[in-house]
């Protein structure tokens, strides 16, 4: 299970810029104007060391306003979420009293605690650090969020205070493990305990009935499987119940260490922006998926209309899933949603014989060639697979990393055409050989050099 840090501090002091450095994304809103984040926002870090999930949260204040006080509990919720807690105060606008004011909140916590000075650039370590000692935390990481500054070392630090995953030593919970996942009272509890054949997780007609990730073993089809019933995610700014404090944290873990996801939706709410997210950090983290459109039965032939011009538009990057319209509640299709759950696990894990993969690439390139490039066309030798869960495609070739994003998605699809690999993303990998002329000098014959002493002593005296 992934391990998690939340990133605290009072307002503009760039904890947004600190958390996009770490997912290497733009998901969090930043901006020089403190109080822009509100909500508590998730991500996967992006690192060579060992991954961890990431909360960024509002600014601390103090203030008792109504907005002040359910920012202040969205922080007091990450915190009881995080295993490590990010302290970030100001190096340069020093230390203030509301710097005080958030380390004495969140020493009361008992969590770790790491001291980071960010805004740091072009300054001594000591020369920034040296008055926040009086916060009475250890040797602070001295950073540069938006330059990167001093990231790789806060990093490691941050790698070395986490807790180890935890091995998986339960003897029952062997099996594919498939999450099954989505926005709270969508039916994940129902369609658990309908596959499973029995009452096994608590299912009710409100939302928040789930509040942990629940494990349930089960065989179907002589094939072992663990299912995991997950919190539903609704968007942060509903989330104010401190019962709810551990859900999104157990399921973004949930979903780390599945085999495949079952991305289950409602189809009488329709899509929404959060349920595109979600699906998001499933491929950010490259699970196989499978959708699943939760309570189809009594929809009026208007409503399926919509649903599936809905899945059209807005899910138009999950065309290699497939996606099944399911009754929880009686039973409809829910077999065959497993069934394709479990093939995509499976197309995860695939072993793919190099030959094979040659031939493959070596058809779709007579068939498109690349596009040319500096009035040279991009030129692909050879690939290899590099990586399983997903799987990952190594190029290797001539200014492959010039290769258009509409091209890398051509390669792809006949990559997933020819090895049925429907239902898990693949990744490709460019690797660009060197040019072993690089940066010499063609060595002239003594006749080319003749040539080009005349020439320069024309062109002197015509000057």
């Amino acid at each position: 299970m992934l391990p998690a840090i939340a990133l605290i501090g009072r307002p503009n002091v760039g904890k947004s810029t600190l958390f996009n450095r770490l997912t290497g994304t733009r998901d969090a809103l930043v901006a020089d104007f403190p109080g822009l984040t509100r909500d508590r926002l998730y991500g996967f870090s992006r690192s060579d060391y060992s991954p961890f999930i990431v909360i960024d949260t509002g600014g601390l204040t103090g203030d008792r306003d109504d907005i002040s006080q359910l920012m202040d509990k969205q922080v007091d919720l990450a915190v009881a979420e995080a295993d490590v807690v990010a302290l970030l105060v100001d190096g340069q606008g020093g230390l203030t009293a509301g710097d005080e004011y958030v380390a004495d909140r969140v020493r009361r916590s008992g969590k770790p605690i790491i001291l980071v000075v960010n805004k740091a650039e072009r300054r001594q370590a000591e020369e920034v650090s040296a008055e926040f000692y009086q916060l009475g935390f250890d040797d602070p990481s001295v950073i540069s969020a938006s330059k990167g500054d001093g990231i790789a070392a806060f990093v490691e630090r941050v790698v070395g205070a986490l807790p180890e995953a935890e091995p998986e030593s339960d003897e029952e919970l062997k099996g594919l493990k498939i999450a099954v996942v989505g926005r709270p009272n969508v039916g994940k509890s129902t369609l658990v305990n309908r596959l499973v054949g029995e009452e096994r997780v608590l299912a009710a007609d409100m939302a928040g009935t789930t509040r942990d990730s629940i494990y349930v073993s089960f065989k179907a089809d002589g094939q072992d499987y663990v299912l995991v019933d997950t919190a539903g995610i609704r968007r942060r700014a509903k989330v104010h119940e401190s019962i709810e404090k551990f859900s999104v944290v157990k399921a973004l873990q949930a979903i780390d260490d599945a085999d495949a996801v079952i991305m289950l939706l409602d189809a009488r709410q329709g899509i929404s922006e959060q349920d595109v997210s979600l699906i998001g950090l499933v491929l950010e983290r490259g699970r196989a998926i499978t959708v699943g459109i939760n309570k189809w039965d009594g929809l009026r032939g208007h409503d399926r209309g919509q649903i599936h011009s809905d899945l059209e538009r807005r899910l138009p990057f999950l065309d290699f899933a497939d996606k099944h319209f399911v009754s929880a509640l009686h039973g409809s299709d829910i077999r065959d949603l497993l069934a394709s759950a479990r093939k995509a696990a499976e197309a995860a894990r695939v072993d793919i014989q190099t030959r094979e993969l040659n031939d493959v690439l070596t058809s779709a390139v007579m068939a498109h060639p690349p596009p040319i490039v500096r009035g040279r066309r991009i030129k692909m030798t050879y690939a290899h697979q590099g990586g399983k869960k997903p799987p990952v495609i190594v190029l290797h070739g001539n200014q492959t990393d010039r290769l258009p994003v509409s091209y890398r998605r051509y390669l792809i699809n006949a990559f997933r055409k020819a090895f049925r690999l429907r239902g898990t993303p693949i990744r490709l990998q460019m690797k660009t050989g060197e040019n072993p002329f690089a940066g010499r000098r063609n060595k002239l014959t003594p006749r080319q050099q003749r040539k080009r002493d005349r020439l320069k002593t024309f062109v002197k005296k015509n000057k």
